[in-house]
């Protein structure tokens, strides 16, 4: 019994690890990151905070996408010359 309780546990730890926030809860964490910066909301400053964590969002978004089937070509195949003797 105390086995099957062991994996419940780590099998609900596991999938609260996996929870995504929503649109609404990743706008409120941003105002309040921009509000502990210094920012006072409705104002340009604080529009263009929340606009350069979207986009260093985004750019680490991207950057994590970036391996190697959208980087640079993976030779798979590099002919080796041989040296053919004559008899």
């Amino acid at each position: 019994m105390k086995k099957f309780s062991l994996c419940g546990l780590i099998l609900i730890a596991a999938l609260a690890g996996c929870q995504t926030m929503t649109p609404e809860e990743r706008r409120a964490a941003d105002g309040q990151t921009c509000r502990s910066y210094g920012f006072r909301a409705q104002t340009d400053a604080f529009a263009n905070c929340l606009l350069q964590l979207e986009l260093d969002r985004r750019a680490t978004r991207r950057a994590a996408f970036d391996d190697s089937f959208y980087g640079p070509p993976m030779i798979v195949y590099q002919p080796v010359p041989v040296r053919v003797r004559h008899r």
